[in-house]
């Protein structure tokens, strides 16, 4: 178990982050506010790097919508995530964002960006605000555990080195992205210490689907699926879009229901879903229309002419429809309203968006301190908790770094001499 922090800490204590996303980054915010010295230590080449990529094709901030709504998107974990959010919630975010003179607005689907879609102002912004208030950020760091001493071990381009310091912050993200930084290998070292890690998984990914045959893999991989409904069999389908790849899907509409798939798999080795291709019309609708006589006309011209559907909706159609079914309307408005499709898999960790799984909260008390770890905080993904796009996962990263830097401060100041 580390021990530096086991020492009455210095008349200007020495916090570490371990990690340089949005958690670090605001951890080392707060602690630097309060006049605390900070020392952030990131193994890429540069901080932020996930958040960067993350803000490719617009930077969505966080979500504009009520309170109970927006709780509920971190499922089983809603109260754990809502204790992090009681001090820096949604509004709390998009201001703090304005603090650093990024104007945001709020898009037509309740997403909160900012005014000019992109990440890279904010975080420029942000870095400069650390270093004015004395962070001081060391990358190519990569965090290798602890030393006898309680020192933090560092790898760096120059060889190991330990580092002390009277707390510790980690926030070392989850498994997805591995290249930006986030390969979960922290895992380990915490289990090893008796801290109670739950395995790592993706979430926000795509799935693999049994059965695609080569001329849909060639035809139609990366081709874009609009205007469907998806959904488990037996349950209402949610509307929306994604994308057929050569394994199977993803998109949007697919990660909003990763979870509960991914779910399904693990209980019983695989997911049967329905698609439905045509949601804005109803089965009676789809029926009618392909009983209209079409004299010479191909089926696909007819489908194509009757409901217009065509290209890589007509090629699913055809892939999991039996022959025999064409030739009944009744059947064939059945087989569009509801395509089955068989989920066999979640695509791999380092492909997902983000990751479930992490530290378990019952491994930390109320300041988000490691029970079997004191003076050690976590933040971030790196804790067992999932969400979907839209918001949400960055604005409980945000919220849970500060958690922590006030946690780490309340820990400092009781432990401070007389």
């Amino acid at each position: 178990m580390p021990t530096a922090t086991r020492a009455p800490v210095s008349p200007t204590p020495r916090v570490a982050i371990v990690g340089g996303g949005p958690a670090g980054l605001m951890a080392a915010e707060t602690l630097a506010d309060a006049g605390v010295d900070v020392d952030l230590y990131d193994g890429m080449p540069s901080v932020g790097r996930k958040f960067l990529l993350a803000g490719v094709g617009g930077m969505n901030i966080t979500h504009s919508e009520p309170r109970e709504a927006f709780l509920s998107r971190y499922r089983e974990h809603r109260d754990d995530v809502a204790t992090l959010l009681a001090g820096f919630d949604a509004d709390a975010l998009r201001d703090w964002v304005h603090g650093l003179g990024i104007e945001t607005f709020i898009g037509s689907s309740g997403r909160v960006f900012p005014r000019d879609m992109k990440a890279a102002p904010l975080l420029r912004a942000w870095l400069k605000r650390l270093r004015e208030h004395g962070v001081a950020l060391h990358t190519r760091h990569r965090w290798l555990g602890w030393g006898a001493d309680g020192a933090l071990r560092l790898a760096t381009p120059g060889g190991d080195c330990a580092r002390h310091a009277d707390a510790v912050v980690l926030a070392l993200g989850g498994g997805s992205w591995p290249r930006l930084g986030s390969d979960g290998a922290w895992t380990g070292l915490l289990a090893e210490r008796g801290v109670e890690v739950a395995p790592l998984r993706p979430a926000n990914c795509g799935f693999e689907v049994e059965g695609w045959s080569p001329l849909l893999r060639e035809r139609f991989a990366g081709a874009p699926l609009k205007s469907v409904a998806l959904g488990l069999v037996g349950t209402p389908l949610r509307r929306g879009e994604c994308v057929l790849t050569a394994d199977g899907l993803e998109g949007s509409l697919v990660y909003a229901l990763s979870a509960i798939f991914r779910e399904r798999i693990e209980a019983e080795g695989a997911a049967e879903v329905h698609l439905d291709l045509l949601p804005d019309r109803s089965e009676a609708h789809i029926r009618a229309a392909l009983g209209r006589p079409r004299g010479r006309q191909s089926m696909a011209g007819h489908l194509r002419r009757q409901l217009g559907l065509e290209g890589v909706k007509a090629a699913l159609l055809r892939e999991r429809t039996a022959a025999e079914v064409f030739a009944d309307p009744a059947r064939l408005a059945a087989a569009i309203k509801a395509l089955p499709l068989h989920l066999v898999a979640p695509r791999p960790l380092a492909e997902a968006i983000s990751s479930a799984g992490g530290v378990r909260f019952e491994a930390l008390d109320q300041r988000g301190m490691l029970r079997a770890l004191p003076g050690v905080f976590c933040a971030g993904e790196m804790l067992d908790w999932e969400a979907p796009t839209g918001g949400y996962l960055l604005t409980a990263c945000f919220a849970s770094g500060r958690h922590a830097g006030l946690g780490a401060l309340d820990w400092l100041r009781r432990r401070q001499p007389a």
